[in-house]
């Protein structure tokens, strides 16, 4: 009678514990899934990052390289032989140190390169809050999420085609770098003026600033720049 008792105690202990196993399979099994289907979210490609524009605009008020004249000397950079406004080459560094996509700024109506003419006709632009009409338009403007803005300093602000420029795009939600060449003003009160005129962007105070007298000697500054704001590729 003890020998049955033990007998039916040891398969009732030995069914218990089948029962357990087969429960606890299941489990682990689950938590492997759960495990497999975390790694899969994370390792979905994640969307391209978006790329940065580069804008300017830049009049050399020559093209030739030779016998340049003291003004036609201010207002370019010379690169193997090639003519370069200042601002332009501004843009260049720029463009390629971040990798990102170039606009210029041209009138439909091209600008004097005569100095004295071209300084004329930037103030009678400013006294009569004129709007000159761009050449060209930027295409796909959505994939950008970075605009470097680059310009001239005239007259203590904006060439007033920028002023056109920022009429006829809206950067809301975009980041708008400035960076502009000049005589002796800096930035003027520029940053402030974009700011006014996109109020839904973030404008980077942190801009760019270089003379006319130091401009071709500016890429390592330019370079430095980039990297401090985290746009250097």
């Amino acid at each position: 009678m003890k020998r049955l008792i033990v007998t039916m105690l040891t398969l009732t202990m030995l069914f218990a514990l089948t029962a357990c196993n087969s429960n606890k399979g299941p489990e682990v099994s689950q938590e492997l899934t759960e495990s497999s289907k975390t790694e899969n979210i994370s390792s979905e490609p994640q969307a391209a990052e978006a790329k940065a524009l580069v804008v300017y605009f830049s009049v050399p008020e020559t093209t030739n390289p030779n016998n340049m004249t003291g003004e036609e000397a201010n207002s370019t950079v010379i690169i193997n032989g090639e003519v370069l406004g200042n601002t332009q080459y501004v843009a260049n560094v720029i463009q390629r140190n971040t990798g990102g996509d170039i606009f210029r700024i041209e009138p439909e109506t091209p600008y004097p390169t005569d100095h004295r003419t071209l300084v004329e006709l930037a103030k009678d632009e400013q006294n009569r809050n004129f709007r000159p009409v761009i050449k060209g338009h930027i295409d796909n403007l959505d994939k950008y999420d970075t605009i470097f803005v680059g310009y001239p300093n005239w007259w203590g602000d904006m060439p007033m085609i920028l002023y056109s420029f920022f009429d006829e795009y809206d950067f809301s939600g975009k980041t708008i770098i400035p960076f502009n060449t000049h005589g002796g003003s800096g930035f003027s009160h520029t940053i402030n003026v974009i700011t006014e005129l996109e109020p839904n962007a973030t404008v980077n105070k942190n801009g760019f600033t270089v003379s006319r007298n130091t401009v071709q000697d500016s890429e390592t500054k330019i370079i430095s720049w980039l990297k401090d704001l985290g746009y250097k590729k």
